[in-house]
This record gives structure tokens, C-alpha cells and sequence, in this order.
């Protein structure tokens, strides 16, 4: 039987386990810790002492800008009737205008 060398056995054991590597009752989570806890009655009890809170800086003279610009037109849907954008028949018209099929 070939088995894989020392080396590899070392590195194999320092990759993280997912969830088909072990059997039942593996939960892996996201990291994310608990901001609370349960309640015998189903509820959830937040502790805020274990909420994070973000320091934001002063953003004055801030230099960098996001990355839609705001010059852009603020553009709003205009549409054919009173049946409004859910219109099936409406969507189904506007579908064939912009495929070539009307």
C-alpha cells in the first residue's frame, strides 16, 4: 500500500477541516463569535458589551472619492400606461423590442 511521505502527512494536517472531512455533529461556523445569548424561551438576549462599535475618523479634507460619480443623472423608469413595471405584458412587449423579435 502507498501511503504519502512524512512531509506531506505535515502539511495535510495544518489545512483547515471542512465539514466532509469529519463526521456528524461538525459545526465549522464563520468566526463571527456571539453577541448574546439564547433565552430558555427561544429569544436572544443581546450583551452589548460584546457588540462591536466601529471608530469612524474625521473625513474632512478627505481626498479620495467613491466610485460612481455624481455627476450622473438621477434617471427614473417611465413606463407605458398605468400598469406600472410589474406589467407582464408590458415586460413581454419591451423584451421583444430590444431582442429583435418585434
Amino acid at each position: 500500500m502507498v501511503s504519502p511521505t512524512q512531509p506531506l502527512l505535515r502539511s495535510l494536517r495544518r489545512l483547515a477541516l471542512t465539514t466532509k472531512m469529519v463526521g456528524k455533529g461538525y459545526y465549522k461556523g464563520n468566526r463571527t463569535g456571539s453577541m448574546g445569548r439564547h433565552t430558555r424561551h427561544g429569544g436572544y438576549i443581546i450583551d452589548w458589551n460584546k457588540v462591536r462599535t466601529y471608530v469612524v475618523p474625521d473625513l474632512k479634507g478627505f481626498m479620495l472619492t467613491p466610485f460612481v460619480t455624481k455627476k450622473l443623472p438621477y434617471t427614473r423608469g417611465r413606463y407605458a400606461g398605468e400598469e406600472g413595471p410589474m406589467s407582464g405584458e408590458l415586460f413581454l412587449k419591451r423584451w421583444k423590442v430590444e431582442n429583435g423579435q418585434y
